[in-house]
């Protein structure tokens, strides 16, 4: 059987910066690559000045423009089977908590949990992945709609029954890369960590023996940073994940940490056992 691979990310641009070396490793590999995307993130913010009015507050066609953005980083990828939960729109951008855009009719935080989770039951019957990339039950750092995401999945999951994912994985960050994360950027003018210096005050950090597994993509760095550029209007040249990219590049960018929610560890050679390839074992 081919190999075939899901990812489950709530927006464009999170599949880039949370999975992309990932999801170009595999496509490289010659899996199959599907990426389900539940939003067209229409509440983003706009770095591109000519383009402000497309705002939600203006005209409110952000979620177009970041459709085309997420078609060419995709691209980049070398990832061709691009999706969005449902259709395009179907689901809208949810924004933060306590916004009015949490209370829109179509924010994806509101969302029947069985209908959209119906919508991948189908992509999986149509596909057949034998592994699924998603959030932890916290959506990584808290976002509405990645926690909903991660609701969908996992639920997803359960009504697919055999022809669920075998294993399912959910994005993490090793505590110890935390750590090196802050004291590589700790004299940089560009620090995306401000001045905070203990780890514990992040909403997102995962003790290194409980990471399943880390995939080297470092041979997809170039990859990675074309997709991240193609997000233009989410991503400014100035953002401090270019400093990552230019500094400590196949360190930091290249290299995409795992734990596994559902399945079993598959044999491995890495540090803490951490598998090297989210197919082993099948």
């Amino acid at each position: 059987m081919a190999r075939s691979i899901l990812f489950v990310h709530a927006h464009p641009d999170d599949e880039s910066i949370g999975t992309g070396a990932t999801m170009a490793h595999y496509a490289a590999s010659g899996a199959h690559v599907t990426l389900v995307t539940c939003t067209l993130g229409e509440e983003g913010e706009i770095h591109v000045p000519a383009l402000a009015q497309l705002e939600a507050a203006q005209a409110d066609q952000l979620g177009g423009y970041r459709f085309t953005e997420l078609r060419a980083a995709c691209a980049a990828l070398g990832v061709a089977d691009v999706r969005f939960l449902g259709g395009p729109g179907k689901y809208r951008d949810s924004g933060m908590m306590g916004t009015p855009a949490n209370e829109h009719p179509r924010a994806f935080w509101g969302a029947d949990l069985d209908e959209a989770a119906a919508f991948l039951v189908e992509i999986m019957r149509e596909t057949r992945p034998q592994v699924m990339v998603t959030y932890d039950a916290n959506g990584f750092y808290g976002h509405p709609d990645h926690i909903q995401a991660h609701r969908v999945a996992m639920r997803a999951a359960e009504l697919a029954g055999e022809d669920a994912p075998k294993k399912i994985y959910w994005t993490a960050m090793p505590l110890s890369v935390l750590k090196a994360g802050i004291e590589a950027f700790a004299e940089s003018e560009n620090n995306p960590f401000g001045d905070v210096t203990d780890i514990s005050e992040f909403p997102f950090g995962t003790p290194d023996e409980d990471i399943a597994a880390c995939i080297d993509g470092s041979d997809h760095h170039d990859a990675k940073v074309a997709a991240l550029k193609a997000h233009a209007t989410q991503i400014p040249e100035t953002s401090w994940l270019y400093s990552i990219a230019g500094n400590f590049g196949q360190e930091f960018m290249g290299v995409e940490y795992f734990t596994l929610a559902v399945g079993e560890r598959g044999p491995s050679n890495g540090p803490y056992n951490w598998e090297e390839d989210l197919f082993a074992g099948l």
